[in-house]
């Protein structure tokens, strides 16, 4: 019997740890409006990633919405961050951990133009 309740405990531990790890990297959007484009870029690099915004279903990240990010490593980033109204901003030099979120809030976008 004993052997059992282990092995039932081990199990439960081990699925805990994959659904947790299963999560990926995500972007919270904090800012006040919607993104409607989330480009990465290697911090310093200017060497432009897909267009993130392509993994929602509506294509958009809606203030207090979670975007998950595909095809990124971790490490340190920049970010090109547009919004319908076709203004773009920046936001430098993010650190983007496995399986982790990551925000940006108003007080982050940098550079911003029209």
């Amino acid at each position: 019997m004993r052997w059992i309740l282990v092995s039932i405990a081990l199990l439960l531990t081990g699925a805990d740890e994959v659904a947790a790890a299963g999560k990926g990297i995500r972007l919270w959007n904090l800012t006040t409006a919607t993104i409607s484009g989330f480009q990465l870029s290697p911090a310093g690099k200017n060497e432009w990633g897909p267009n993130q915004t392509l993994n929602d279903k509506d294509k958009e990240v809606d203030h207090d919405e979670r975007l998950r990010i595909t095809g990124v490593e971790p490490g340190r980033y920049d970010a090109k961050v547009s919004y319908r109204e076709s203004k773009q901003c920046f936001v430098r030099d993010i650190e983007i951990k496995s399986d982790a979120v990551f925000s940006i809030s108003d007080k982050d976008l940098k550079e911003c133009s029209k």
